[in-house]
């Protein structure tokens, strides 16, 4: 027997997993133009495109700030500089994800609703998958101090989301649904 809040946790965590060294996703309402952040902590907040645009931007830096430390933290040598431009470029988010207004959402019917959430699932599944084959390529570019360091750090990042996840949970009274 499955227990579902398990279930839900480990789903909730998987998927912010799937970001662990990207951008959180930005929702985007595709009827109202309003854009909706819940990886920030503020589940069901509601942001104007501007605004959007300014916390996915903020969201960027940071990681290019992270990417700049990881870079000098690896010591990546001229010989393993095109591996890493190729493993960076493979990290970052093509753009916002678009999804359907809460609105539009809730006229659905319950199949229609699960096929949408698998939908997004497979999206996510694609997204990992390519990130994994763009991990594994820098990785092999490294020697074995290098991944040690690499391993520690993204050890470090899973331990971390995972922290995040756990509050938002409790944030959320145990429910692991996200309001």
């Amino acid at each position: 027997m499955i227990n579902m809040k398990n279930l839900k946790q480990t789903l909730l965590i998987g998927l912010a997993l799937v970001g662990m060294n990207a951008v959180p996703v930005v929702y985007a309402q595709s009827n109202s133009g309003v854009a909706t952040a819940a990886a920030n902590g503020e589940p069901g907040h509601v942001r104007s495109p501007q605004e959007a645009g300014k916390w996915l931007e903020k969201r960027r830096e940071q990681m290019a700030k992270h990417q700049a430390e990881l870079h000098d933290k690896l010591k990546i040598t001229a010989a393993q500089e095109p591996a890493w431009k190729v493993f960076t470029q493979a990290m970052m988010p093509a753009s916002m994800a678009e999804s359907p207004n809460n609105k539009d959402v809730e006229k659905l019917t319950t199949p229609e609703r699960m096929a949408l959430t698998l939908e997004k699932l497979k999206h996510s599944e694609t997204m990992m998958q390519s990130r994994l084959e763009a991990v594994k390529n820098f990785y092999a570019a490294l020697n074995a101090d290098q991944q040690k360091t690499f391993d520690e750090s993204h050890n470090r990042m899973r331990k971390e989301m995972q922290e995040r996840m756990a509050k938002l949970m409790e944030k959320d009274g145990g429910s692991g649904m996200m309001k």
